[in-house]
């Protein structure tokens, strides 16, 4: 695999890539503590409150992701008139991403809080209404996706996460407006209605998701996979597959043939936000026309650096043009 490939056009070309997110606009709330006694309130554990983070999350992750790369990077989904939907702006705008295409609704913000004692989750709080979106407030998404198309975009990303944004009827709008204009789209999927995804060209289920849509499960093996993968294809009209599988790394499958690229052997923490780095590197670098073998094997690496941490991470350019290095 052509390494300097791949150093070069991160290091070079991810400035030129213009890249619109479409999907599940979430708000990731972090509180962390310790925990050394039990309420006297009720039998549960008391913790005392050290620090706190908010993050971009779902498809806000995804953008991130793409920001830090340095891509020119928009974002479309659904917020609410609330404090996290201010919040998300604020760091929408920090980091540079045009986030035009978020539809105001009298919805909340997806918001999902987190309490950890030590490095353990305890607790987890969602704000949310996850109905399919329809109606008025879906054809202002759909109307604003084809506007962003015709006025010249290099790539999209469904990130679906099963929030409401992405019905089958907004999935079919936005990859026929795709297609109307050459441009790739490529889709996380989430549930097991994966025919709102026909045709689009790539999907990028993990090993968990692709086992759901399957007739009978397999085991995480290299011939199952692209088995698995080929049997997707054809039912649901979906062009190509990546699909991430932990430990045993991912495979790229295409009607001509199957790579499997072994993952970057190190300790993982946390898995969580690590398949919106995937989508983002590999549709990046499809964006800026890498071939799809070295797009699947540049995510990879960029994967194994947020498996590393804690919690939602977005990998930058420079911890990618280290790994890559």
């Amino acid at each position: 695999m052509d390494k300097q490939k791949m150093y070069d056009f991160v290091a070079q070309a991810t400035g030129k890539c213009r890249l619109l997110v479409v999907g599940d606009v979430m708000l990731d709330k972090y509180y962390y503590g310790e925990v050394t006694r039990i309420s006297p309130e009720a039998p549960v554990p008391v913790t005392r409150v050290l620090s706190q983070k908010e993050t971009l999350g779902g498809a806000a992750n995804v953008a991130h992701n793409l920001a830090l790369l340095g891509c020119q990077t928009q974002i479309a989904g659904y917020v609410g008139d609330d404090y996290h939907c201010q919040s998300l702006t604020d760091k929408f705008t920090a980091r540079g991403i045009d986030f035009r295409g978020l539809i105001h609704t009298d919805r909340p913000t997806t918001t999902k809080l987190r309490v950890i004692g030590g490095h353990q989750q305890m607790l987890r709080l969602d704000f949310e209404e996850a109905d399919p979106m329809t109606g008025e407030y879906a054809q202002r998404l759909q109307n604003y996706v084809s506007t962003r198309l015709s006025e010249g975009v290099d790539g999209v990303i469904i990130s679906d996460y099963g929030k409401g944004a992405c019905t089958p009827e907004t999935c079919q709008a936005v990859i026929k407006c795709c297609h109307a204009q050459g441009v790739p789209v490529v889709v996380d999927p989430k549930g097991t209605n994966w025919g709102k995804y026909s045709g689009a060209d790539y999907i990028t289920p993990n090993f968990k998701e692709l086992n759901a849509v399957l007739p009978e499960k397999i085991k995480n093996q290299d011939a199952a996979i692209e088995q698995a993968a080929r049997y997707v294809m054809g039912k649901f009209g979906i062009k190509q597959v990546l699909a991430t599988r932990s430990e045993y790394g991912m495979s790229l499958v295409t009607k001509m043939e199957a790579k499997h690229i072994p993952t970057k052997a190190q300790e993982v923490f946390d898995v969580s936000g690590a398949g919106d780095t995937v989508i983002a590197v590999f549709t990046l670098g499809l964006a800026g026309g890498l071939a799809p073998e070295i797009c699947a094997y540049m995510s990879n690496m960029a994967a194994s650096v947020v498996v590393a941490k804690v919690g939602t991470y977005a990998v930058s350019k420079e911890e990618l043009l280290a790994v890559l290095r």
